[in-house]
């Protein structure tokens, strides 16, 4: 196993009465792809706003690349949330754009490159995800798998080091659910990212994972690579896997 890009160390987060992270210990290894499961309101989203910066907690240490981050000022944090890029759960395209704009959008924003040298960048970027030639299109005229794929281009505009993927799949039948599987697979090859997915969608991932990591009442119980996640006997990862009602977690 690689050293570790992110690691959280005795993360708790509350909002109002509620715990959703509970003195959380979990890292993240440089170069691989690493799934989060747990059930809808489980804090998956929550962990993932953590490790980028969007959200802070109210106690423990988060640390990304050497640096921990939990105590930084907004113009400190900057050059740590460059190391990322996201992709939102409905890719979050600005619908008044073009496919090229949205893709251009950081680029512009956090770069001094002129628009011959952004255009150039989006064209590679949207032919790394199998669109180019989509740069004039809005994102109305695309269907839900080429929205996550404009999605992931504008993700790894700046090049980042760790690509943040939310609930890739939602929404996506089974054959554009595996399409975007594959593109997650190709694109950490390719680029060497480490990638963070969080999902519940089982088939994406144990064709996409090295690790795998079960977050439950605001603590991993479970993580392991795929082959050793099957074979826990956790009786709340065996009720997540088997997707049963007759568990210790209620359907309601």
């Amino acid at each position: 196993m690689s050293d570790s890009i992110i690691q959280l160390t005795q993360i708790s987060k509350r909002f109002g009465s509620q715990t959703v992270l509970d003195q959380l210990d979990f890292a993240i290894g440089r170069g691989t792809t690493t799934v989060i499961l747990g059930r809808s309101g489980s804090g998956k989203s929550v962990l993932l706003k953590h490790m980028i910066g969007l959200l802070r907690p109210d106690q423990g240490a988060i640390w990304v690349d050497g640096t921990e981050m939990t105590r930084l000022s907004e113009d400190q944090l900057t050059p740590i949330r460059r190391k990322f890029g996201l992709l939102f759960q409905d890719a979050a395209l600005f619908d008044s754009m073009t496919v090229a704009d949205n893709v251009a959008f950081p680029l512009r924003e956090h770069t001094p490159l002129t628009e011959a040298e952004v255009a150039t960048i989006v064209a590679e970027k949207l032919e790394q995800v199998g669109l180019n030639g989509s740069q004039a299109k809005l994102p109305s005229q695309l269907s839900g798998g080429m929205r996550k794929r404009v999605g992931l281009a504008r993700a790894i505009a700046l090049d980042p080091e760790i690509i943040l993927y939310d609930e890739p799949t939602t929404g996506l039948d089974p054959v554009l659910a595996d399409g975007i599987g594959r593109l997650i697979r190709d694109t950490q090859q390719r680029l060497k990212v480490t990638s963070v997915v969080i999902s519940h969608d089982m088939s994406l991932t144990f064709s996409i994972a090295d690790k795998i990591a079960m977050l439950y009442r605001g603590k991993i119980i479970e993580q392991g690579t795929p082959e050793e996640f099957q074979r826990s006997r956790h009786p709340v990862v065996r009720q997540f896997l088997d997707g049963t009602s007759d568990g210790p977690e209620s359907v309601m």
